[in-house]
């Protein structure tokens, strides 16, 4: 075989390895953090998101176990200078059973599967043509976050909520944190 041949071979030969990465840290929770304050949280450092998904400084998926429970499609979240955070919601705090200052063994890896959207969300969006229109113009990672948000809800009626804000925030053009930050404000009106 020619030399030019075996090269382009080696070439496009791409090696897919995924390194599953254990250590132990420390749950912590943000005092005045902007929207993280409040925020319950395990910090990824530079070194260790580096073996996970190297030279990545945006956020991505990992899988893994916290302690003995198994987890998928969670967020890391970049903090600056190649530190992540991975938050801890409710539901994962209550599962793992910790708490700010308690230690927790953490196993992870890149989770490279992608995230169906909202087939409820999806439907309504399209129903919408001008909201559908700015949803696309979201970067995929917010598009995800909408649509993992809407299916979290725990019942259909804080799901219809959800959707309702969702699209009535698109037709502002507000992200995310507009949206919340409107909808928390009218709580209190």
């Amino acid at each position: 075989m020619p030399i030019g041949q075996l090269i382009r071979q080696i070439c496009r030969f791409e090696i897919n390895f995924i390194l599953m990465i254990k250590f132990n840290a420390v749950v912590e929770k943000f005092d005045k953090q902007g929207e993280k304050t409040g925020w319950t949280y395990i910090t990824i450092s530079a070194a260790q998101a580096a073996r996970i998904n190297p030279g990545v400084k945006v956020g991505y998926r990992v899988k893994g176990k916290l302690d003995q429970f198994s987890f998928e499609k969670i967020a890391l979240l970049p903090m600056g200078e190649g530190t992540f955070i991975l938050p801890l919601n409710a539901k994962l705090r209550k599962a793992i059973g910790k708490r700010q200052g308690d230690a927790i063994t953490v196993e992870m890896e890149l989770d490279q599967r992608q995230i169906e959207p909202s087939a409820d969300f999806m439907r309504c969006l399209k129903e919408d043509p001008l909201a559908f229109k700015f949803f696309k113009t979201l970067p995929g990672s917010h598009q995800r976050y909408y649509s993992k948000w809407i299916d979290d809800a725990k019942t259909m009626h804080t799901k219809t909520k959800r959707i309702v804000m969702a699209l009535t925030a698109f037709s502002k053009k507000q992200g995310f944190s507009e949206m919340m930050r409107e909808n928390k404000s009218k709580k209190f009106e």
